[in-house]
C-alpha cells in the first residue's frame, strides 16, 4: 500500500510539536539540577571502573572492580526503598554526598601496588562510594515524582552524560595532562559538593514543601504548585517521602495509628512487597534482562571482540576495548537524552533486540564472520541506545501508568532491576572472557593474550 500523501509531513510536524511543548513547558532550574543529581550519582561509578586497570594491576580481573562497584549497590537498593521513607531529602543528600567523598578518598589515598592490604582498601573505599550511588539512583529516581517528567528526562540525561565526562575526564587527566591516577581520583572527591549545592540552592523547593502539608493524598506536586507550597509553608520542612504518611484508602487499614509501632512496620512492609511483586513483570524483568545482556558484553565480549591491526584504524590492540567502552557510552547518553521527543511502549522490544546482539557478537568472538570492526562499532553503539531507552522508558511508563499513591515507592523500588542485571552480567562475564579467549588461542587468534 502507498503511503498516505502528505503522512511524512504529518509525523515530522508531530514530533516538532512534541519537541516544541517539552522544551516550553521546562523549568530550567528543575532540569539543570537534576541532570546535576544525574551526572555527580553515576560519575564515580564511572571513572572507577576507568581506572580498574591502574586500581588493582593486570594480575587481577577487571571484573572484581565492576563487582565491588556493583554488589554494594545492589544490597542498598535491595533495603533502601523500605526504609528510605524515614529520612528526609534534605539529610539523604548529606549522607550521599559524605560517603561519596569518605569512599574516593580512602580508594585516592590508599598505597600504590595489587598486594592484598593495598586491594582490600580500594575495594572498602569503592564499596562506600557505591553504597552512595545506589542509595542515591533510588532517591534521585523518587524524587522525580514531585517534579514532572521533565525532572526524569533530565535525570536520564545526566547519567548518560556521567558516562561520557567521567570516562573523558579520567583519561585526560591521566593520559593528556599527565595526572597521576592518585592526584585524578583525590580531585573528584570535591565533586559531591555539586550534590549538595544542586539540592539547596538550585532545585526549587516548594513542591516538596507543599506535598508535606497537603495531607495524606497523593500528587504529583509540579511547578504550579510551587509559589503556593513556598508561600503556605514558609518554615515547613519537607516530607521525609510520601510513604512516611498516612496511605489511601487502599492501605489505611496497614497504617493504622491503633497498632503497636512493630504490627504497622511489618504491615507497611508487606504493603511494599506486594507493590514490588506487582512491578516485576511489566517493569523489573525487561530492565533486568536489557543490563544483564548489555553488561555480558561489555565485559565478557567486548574485550574479545579484535581484529588485524593492518584490518583496524588502531596501533594496539588495547585501543580496542575502551573504544569500544566509548562508543556504549555515546549511544547510551544520546538514548537516556531522548526522553522529551521519544520513548518506546513496548519494554520487551528492545530488550529482545539486546539479546540479540548478545547472541551476534558471542558469535562473532568465535566464529568470525563480521568483514570489518566498523560493523562491531555499529552493533556497540546500537547496543548503548537500546540500554539507554529501556532505562528511561521504563521510568516513564511507571510514572504514567502505576497510581500516584504507588508512584514515588515504585519508582526508586525498581532500580534494583539495573543493577541485578549488571551483578549477573559481572559474573558470566569473568567466565565468558576467559572462555572465549582461549577458544580463540586454540583456533590460531591470540590477539585476546597481547592486550
Amino acid at each position: 500500500m502507498l503511503p498516505m500523501p502528505g503522512a511524512p509531513s504529518t509525523t515530522w510536524s508531530h514530533y516538532t510539536a512534541r519537541m516544541k511543548a517539552a522544551l516550553e513547558g521546562a523549568d530550567l532550574r528543575v532540569c539543570v539540577a537534576f541532570w546535576l543529581f544525574g551526572l555527580i550519582n553515576n560519575i564515580f561509578y564511572v571513572i572507577i571502573l576507568s581506572s580498574a586497570l591502574d586500581l588493582v594491576g593486570p594480575s587481577i580481573p577487571k571484573a572484581t572492580v565492576l563487582l565491588a562497584s556493583i554488589i554494594p549497590g545492589l544490597a542498598t537498593k535491595l533495603v533502601v526503598p523500605y526504609i528510605i521513607h524515614l529520612v528526609p531529602y534534605s539529610l539523604r543528600i548529606v549522607i550521599f554526598a559524605t560517603l561519596s567523598t569518605c569512599g574516593m578518598l580512602v580508594v585516592a589515598l590508599s598505597p600504590s601496588g595489587s598486594d592484598a592490604k593495598s586491594v582490600a582498601a580500594k575495594v572498602a573505599g569503592i564499596v562506600l562510594a557505591n553504597m552512595s550511588s545506589g542509595a542515591g539512583e533510588v532517591n534521585f529516581l523518587a524524587l522525580t515524582h514531585f517534579y514532572g517528567t521533565q525532572s526524569l528526562a533530565a535525570w536520564g540525561s545526566g547519567t548518560g552524560g556521567a558516562g561520557l565526562i567521567g570516562a573523558g575526564a579520567y583519561a585526560l587527566a591521566t593520559t593528556t595532562l599527565g595526572f597521576s591516577v592518585h592526584a585524578t581520583l583525590l580531585a573528584s572527591a570535591v565533586v559531591p559538593l555539586g550534590m549538595i549545592l544542586s539540592f539547596f540552592a538550585l532545585l526549587p523547593r516548594g513542591p516538596l514543601k507543599a506535598a508535606g502539608v497537603k495531607g495524606v493524598k497523593y500528587r504529583s506536586v509540579t511547578a504550579e504548585d510551587e509559589q503556593e507550597g513556598e508561600a503556605a509553608v514558609d518554615g515547613t520542612e519537607e516530607h521525609a517521602g510520601l510513604l512516611d504518611q498516612t496511605c489511601g484508602p487502599s492501605t489505611a487499614s496497614a497504617y493504622s495509628n491503633t497498632q503497636p509501632w512493630s504490627t504497622r512496620s511489618w504491615s507497611e512492609l508487606k504493603v511494599k512487597l506486594l507493590r514490588t511483586r506487582s512491578l516485576v513483570v511489566p517493569y523489573m524483568l525487561p530492565l533486568f534482562l536489557v543490563y544483564a545482556a548489555e553488561y555480558t558484553i561489555n565485559q565478557g565480549v567486548a574485550p574479545t571482540l579484535l581484529f588485524p591491526l593492518d584490518q583496524s584504524p588502531f596501533k594496539h590492540y588495547r585501543a580496542f576495548y575502551p573504544t569500544y567502552g566509548a562508543i556504549y557510552q555515546l549511544g547510551v547518553f544520546i538514548s537516556r537524552s531522548s526522553l522529551p521527543f521519544f520513548r518506546v511502549r513496548s519494554l520487551y522490544t528492545p530488550t529482545f533486540f539486546q539479546v540479540a546482539n548478545l547472541v551476534a557478537l558471542t558469535a562473532q568472538a568465535l566464529f568470525p564472520y563480521l568483514p570489518t570492526v566498523w560493523f562491531v562499532f555499529a552493533i556497540i553503539f546500537w547496543e548503548g541506545l537500546l540500554g539507554g531507552l529501556v532505562y528511561v522508558s521504563t521510568f516513564a511508563a511507571i510514572r504514567e501508568e502505576v497510581p500516584e499513591e504507588d508512584r514515588e515507592f515504585s519508582l526508586g523500588a525498581t532500580t534494583v532491576s539495573d543493577s541485578g542485571g549488571i551483578f549477573v552480567a559481572g559474573l558470566l562475564g569473568v567466565a565468558m572472557e576467559s572462555l572465549l579467549c582461549s577458544w580463540q588461542v586454540r583456533h590460531g587468534r591470540d590477539w585476546c593474550r597481547r592486550l
